[in-house]
C-alpha cells in the first residue's frame, strides 16, 4: 500500500495516536447527529492501523481521515460500538468513514483517500460501507451498489433515515 497519496492542497498519511483529537472533532463537526466517542476512534485505530488515515494540510492541520476495518458479510457494525476484536476469518472491508472539511471539499482530495482503503480491500472479496447524507452517488463513482434491500428492516436506524447498505465485489 502507498503511504501517502496527494495533491498540491493535502496528503493523506497513516493516522497517529497523536491526531485522534482533530478527527474526533472533525467527526463532531461533520456528524452532529450521527456521534460517536472517542473510544471508538481509539479502538479502530488499534485494530486496524491501515485503515485509519488522515489528511494533513501542508501545515499539518488535520482536514479530513478515514476509519476502516476488516469484517464479515452481513449486518454493517453499529454506530458508537467497540469492535474490541476483528472477525476472523474476514470476508469484507469495511469503511466505516472517509470524511474532508467542507472547507476542503471540492478539491479531489477524498477520492485518493478512497483509492487507499480500496487497495486494502483488494485482499477480501468484497468491500462495504454505510452511506448516509446522500452520498451514494459518490460511492458509485468507485463500483459501490445499494445492496440495502439485502439487510432486514430497521439495521441502518442508528445511522439515520438516509442511511443506504452499499457493497462493492473486490475479486471477480
Amino acid at each position: 500500500m502507498r503511504l501517502t497519496a496527494r495533491n498540491d492542497t493535502a496528503r493523506w498519511r497513516p493516522m497517529a495516536r497523536s491526531d485522534l483529537r482533530a478527527a474526533i472533532a472533525l467527526a463532531d463537526r461533520i456528524h452532529p447527529g450521527l456521534p460517536e466517542e472517542e473510544a471508538v476512534f481509539t479502538d479502530r485505530l488499534h485494530l486496524c492501523p491501515a485503515g485509519c488515515l488522515v489528511l494533513a494540510d501542508p501545515a499539518g492541520i488535520v482536514c479530513g481521515y478515514t476509519l476502516a476495518h476488516p469484517w464479515t458479510e452481513g449486518l454493517p457494525p453499529k454506530l458508537n460500538t467497540l469492535l474490541g476484536t476483528l472477525p476472523t476469518p474476514a470476508d469484507r472491508f469495511f469503511i466505516h468513514d472517509v470524511v474532508v472539511a467542507p472547507e476542503m471539499r471540492g478539491q479531489g482530495l477524498a477520492a485518493p483517500g478512497v483509492e487507499l482503503l480500496l487497495e486494502q480491500a483488494a485482499s477480501y472479496p468484497s468491500a462495504g460501507l454505510v452511506s448516509v447524507y446522500g452520498t451514494g452517488p459518490f460511492w458509485a463513482r468507485f463500483g459501490f451498489v445499494d445492496a440495502s434491500d439485502t439487510l432486514s428492516a430497521g439495521a441502518l436506524a442508528d445511522y439515520g433515515s438516509d442511511a443506504r447498505f452499499m457493497i462493492r465485489p473486490t475479486k471477480t
